[in-house]
């Protein structure tokens, strides 16, 4: 027994090149909203963000797989889907094995994240699914009314001004709207089941309804293929020995570090920009706080 352990620990500590039986699984985190337009101040979560992580963890040579832990509400559906793709992409050229984890929540485009995995799991209190589009906004049309404020709008193409805040809603216009959605709709209900095919119901249900669940009800709508967490599963599939390398990118001197106040918590606590633009950051920071909420979080 102690002569296994000495080799067992041997094997972990010595570097991976010099231990071809060794099991090196790279671990990539991708946290938060799904959108573009991030900064040092306000996160998102796009493939310009982590697209190089990606790279990075499929280039290690002799890996085992790749494991990707997945924390998203969802946002942007093309910045999902393009984010998938990738991993799909470098999953094939290096024929390398995907494992998704789900943490908190991978809903809406967090779940499409979470199927780019050749198996998907998730923690015993995580919230799958919400496979649907959502559009949300405010009108104010008699809030500027009671303002004094006449509203001044010129366009080029009747249906430039489409679903303006500030200028009462139009059934065309919103009937344009849900046919984008259902058209975005369609194409994700067809990436899932192209991705979990025989593992999904013959009867749907409400499936795809935009409706979410906790890991044991995802488990037998066959959203995910077991629940487990990422180090109980990996040393699991390759021995007590198996290596999870984190992949992070570089950390210079972050701004966020030397502010007295806001946050930097992907649950969508309040930013501040040092440009003094308030306004504009609050709204980004309600809006990731919403799509949050949305799941109890």
């Amino acid at each position: 027994m102690a002569k296994k352990q000495s080799k067992s620990l041997a094997a972990r500590f010595l570097p991976a090149r010099f231990n071809k039986s060794l099991k090196v699984v790279p671990v990539v985190h991708l946290n938060g909203v799904i959108a573009t337009g991030g900064t040092s101040l306000r996160q998102s979560l796009s493939l310009a963000s982590c697209g190089k992580l990606l790279d990075k963890a499929f280039s290690i040579k002799g890996i085992a797989a790749v494991a990707i832990a997945i924390n998203s509400p969802g946002g942007s559906p093309a910045q999902a889907a393009l984010i998938h793709n990738r991993i799909r992409q470098l999953a094939g050229e290096n024929e390398v094995p995907v494992y998704t984890f789900c943490e908190d929540v991978a809903a809406s485009g967090g779940y499409m994240l979470a199927i780019a995995g050749d198996e998907v799991f998730g923690q015993r209190f995580s919230i799958i699914g919400s496979i649907g589009v959502i559009s949300a906004g405010f009108g104010f049309v008699e809030a500027i009314g009671k303002l004094g404020v006449e509203r001044r709008v010129h366009t080029a193409g009747k249906n430039k001004s489409i679903l303006d805040p500030f200028q009462p809603e139009k059934k065309q216009d919103v009937e344009r709207l849900k046919a984008l959605q259902l058209d975005i709709h369609q194409g994700f209900v067809e990436m899932v089941k192209a991705r979990r095919k025989a593992k999904l119901p013959a009867d749907e249900g409400d499936l795809f309804t935009g409706a979410f669940w906790t890991s044991p009800q995802a488990l037998e709508h066959g959203l995910i293929d077991n629940i487990g967490d990422m180090h109980a599963v990996l040393r699991e599939k390759f021995g007590e020995d198996v290596v999870l390398k984190p992949i992070t990118a570089s950390q210079g001197l972050s701004l966020r570090r030397l502010l007295p106040v806001g946050s930097t918590s992907d649950h969508g606590a309040i930013d501040v920009k040092l440009n003094g633009d308030f306004a504009e950051g609050l709204a980004h920071s309600m809006e990731r706080r919403a799509l949050w909420q949305r799941f109890g979080l």
